[in-house]
């Protein structure tokens, strides 16, 4: 038997709202950046990941050290956006009844009826901050496991449906990793993007010692809504990605696998599990938003390129050799950029 040849999908075209949603997701942008920058002093790069991330309907893990204002920029960014906001924070005896919620019996004073009544818990909002989500049990965790995959929690036998849009953006400590549970591999796969929260510039520490020592307030002022971050969302999907991105997206993530063949020799030694499909999904997905952001209503290569870092470095597992050395999975992916070959878009005429 001869077999099937699988259908072709042909992208939704972009309409003309589609375009203005576009300029509008610029325009907004830049005022979301200005909102924060009100106060968050620098961390441009993070700011852009973070609105990257939701744009494309992902979740975001931040590692920092403590004293970097992770809490504070997630909250921020939760206002700038007009979405409700929640934090919980992970420690050793948290329970998942204490995200999820859990059900307790109710008396109705005039009937003296009891009833099983759900109590929602902190999950149920649209931004979740999942402080230090490292410090509680694989349990606990795996309590977030549902409702960042399906935007659902099922308690009891029963599903609820988390109000769109939802993102869970989790903080974890690269220092003071004893007690801690490292998040097993396929939660970590599950978030869009691993951002690094690094140190302030000189100049911005000390505007940062100025406005938190002196009566200095800031407000922040809504500059999306949830039905509009919904739209723009959608729009995003419209935009189209060459064939010879698609490639380099393909080669990048393939040949991070140590057991492909067409692994660099490098990467047979330095790799032990490299990134699945989702990675390919996410650096498309991501670049999709960036290039609208960029003001291009198409992907790049340089969008990829960008991306590659905070989408590759939680989906590669290095060897042992490779730790021993000091090397790490940024470095690793920084020579795989190097290495692999870069398409020409096909002409036209």
């Amino acid at each position: 038997m001869t077999p099937a040849t699988p259908p072709t999908l042909a992208p939704n075209p972009a309409t003309p709202d589609d375009l203005r949603r576009a300029q509008m997701l610029v325009d907004a942008n830049r005022r979301m950046t200005a909102e924060i920058g009100k106060v968050i002093v620098g961390q441009s790069a993070v700011i852009e990941q973070l609105i990257i991330a939701i744009l494309a309907r992902g979740h975001c893990l931040l590692e920092g050290v403590p004293g970097l204002a992770k809490t504070l920029m997630i909250r921020c960014l939760a206002d700038a956006m007009h979405l409700t906001f929640r934090r919980i924070q992970f420690t050793p005896d948290l329970m998942p009844s204490d995200i999820t919620g859990t059900d307790i019996i109710q008396e109705d004073k005039m009937t003296g009826h009891r009833q099983l009544v759900f109590e929602k818990g902190p999950i149920f909002a649209q931004m979740v901050l999942a402080d230090e989500i490292n410090r509680t049990p694989p349990k606990t965790q795996a309590a977030l496991l549902e409702a960042m995959q399906e935007n659902s929690v099922t308690i009891g036998g029963k599903t609820f449906k988390l109000e769109q849009p939802f993102f869970v953006l989790a903080t974890q400590n690269p220092i003071e990793q004893e007690g801690t549970y490292p998040l097993p591999e396929a939660q970590r796969d599950r978030f869009l993007f691993h951002v690094k929260v690094m140190y302030p510039q000189r100049e911005e520490e000390r505007q940062i010692i100025q406005r938190t020592t002196s009566t200095f307030k800031a407000e922040l002022t809504a500059v999306l809504t949830g039905p509009q971050i919904i739209e723009c969302q959608e729009t995003v999907r419209k935009v189209p990605v060459p064939d010879h991105v698609i490639d380099f997206v393909l080669d990048l993530v393939r040949r991070c696998r140590p057991k492909e063949p067409e692994a660099f020799p490098f990467v047979k030694e330095l790799v032990e599990w490299g990134p699945g499909p989702r990675a390919c999904q996410h650096l498309v997905l991501a670049g999709k938003v960036r290039a609208i952001l960029q003001g291009r209503f198409h992907v790049t290569t340089d969008d990829i390129d960008a991306l590659a870092h905070p989408v590759l470095r939680h989906r590669i597992v290095p060897t042992f050799n490779a730790e021993a050395e000091g090397i790490t999975v940024d470095d690793i992916v920084t020579r795989v950029l190097k290495a692999v070959p870069r398409g020409t878009a096909k002409s036209l005429l």
